[in-house]
């Protein structure tokens, strides 16, 4: 017979996959928004080959996973198995309320808000979280929840401004001939960094998992088994496209041409493995948005749709403490029924 343990543990590795394919689907734009609205791919080719990246960044590190496992909440937290739980279901509906208004939320914010307000409710505590310290909420999700965007906004802006400056003496044609290839290079970097940073908030929540239940010691490195399905979970979501989300980062907050696009792209893939190669889980939706709107500001303010950025940013700002309050909700529920 099958423990309490082990069948929350099952549970909960069923739901982070779960979590882990709906945040393929919900996360697509990111990587492939800019190539499919400059049509310099088609919807099917842009999905195929963010699937198979996402895949292979998925598998390349674990830093990321580290912090989720190891960084974030104390090891020894009480109600640990059960507040994981109640994380991951707080993070599906939220990235499926946002999905279905086609706001592109951050994943990764609904899942660390969820895990936040989830432990705390066990814990009767907040100092079940490590706020402060190395890889503590604090340095590793709120200072990057704000340095981040704004790097994307100027990372965006820098190259555009340069990559105009460079190309002032060529024609129109001739630039967007030469940027219509090197914009699937920029995608594909993008597919690849949002694999080695998204997929690895669930293989992070799997280990903790396995750690609450006296599976794995404190300080395990992630399974490879759990590196492989995450990825597959990631790659499957992907496959299956995001094309509601897709719209709203591509077509309806600017109208970008080839060149704005590989600006976009490359700048937000170079801040995401940055971000990656520090463990620390940063929101693929945000960077790769700002970036986008820095490329938009380099061209003129005005070419920004300003009204749709707003309720983007608004999502951002919400999500934690949405996400929070939802974890902490679910998991008074699980407790009257424990």
């Amino acid at each position: 017979m099958f423990s309490v343990t082990s069948i929350l543990l099952i549970i909960t590795i069923v739901l982070t996959l779960l979590f882990d394919f709906i945040n393929g689907f919900h996360d697509t734009a990111n990587s492939i928004a800019t190539s499919v609205s400059t049509r310099v791919l088609s919807p099917k080719q842009a999905i195929i080959m963010a699937t198979i990246l996402n895949f292979v960044g998925a598998l390349v590190s674990s830093k990321v996973a580290k912090t989720i496992s190891a960084g974030l909440i104390k090891s020894n937290a009480p109600g640990g198995k059960y507040a994981i739980v109640a994380t991951l279901i707080a993070a599906i509906v939220w990235n499926l309320i946002t999905w279905h208004f086609a706001i592109p939320s951050s994943s990764s914010h609904a899942m660390i808000g969820g895990l936040i307000g989830a432990s705390i409710v066990f814990a009767n505590s907040s100092n079940v979280v490590n706020w402060t310290g190395h890889g503590g909420v604090l340095g590793k999700v709120i200072i990057p929840l704000f340095t981040a965007p704004i790097m994307g906004l100027l990372v965006g802006y820098l190259l555009m401004s340069v990559l105009y400056e460079i190309l002032r003496p060529f024609t129109q044609a001739f630039v967007n001939k030469w940027f219509s290839k090197f914009q699937i290079v920029s995608a594909a970097f993008v597919a690849y960094s949002h694999g080695s940073n998204d997929a690895q908030k669930s293989m992070g929540i799997i280990t903790l998992a396995m750690i609450s239940s006296g599976v794995l010691a404190p300080d395990a490195d992630v399974p490879l088994w759990v590196k492989c399905a995450c990825a597959l979970a990631m790659a499957l979501g992907t496959s299956i496209g995001g094309w509601k989300i897709m719209k709203t980062m591509g077509l309806s907050m600017i109208k970008l041409q080839p060149i704005g696009g590989f600006a976009a792209q490359t700048g937000a893939a170079v801040i995401i493995e940055t971000m990656s190669h520090f463990g620390a889980p940063v929101s693929t939706t945000q960077v790769i948005t700002t970036s986008v709107l820095g490329v938009g500001a380099a061209k003129r303010p005005s070419a920004v749709r300003w009204g749709v950025v707003r309720g983007i940013v608004v999502a951002w700002v919400i999500t934690l403490p949405i996400t929070a309050l939802m974890g902490a909700g679910v998991a008074h529920i699980i407790k009257m029924f424990i």
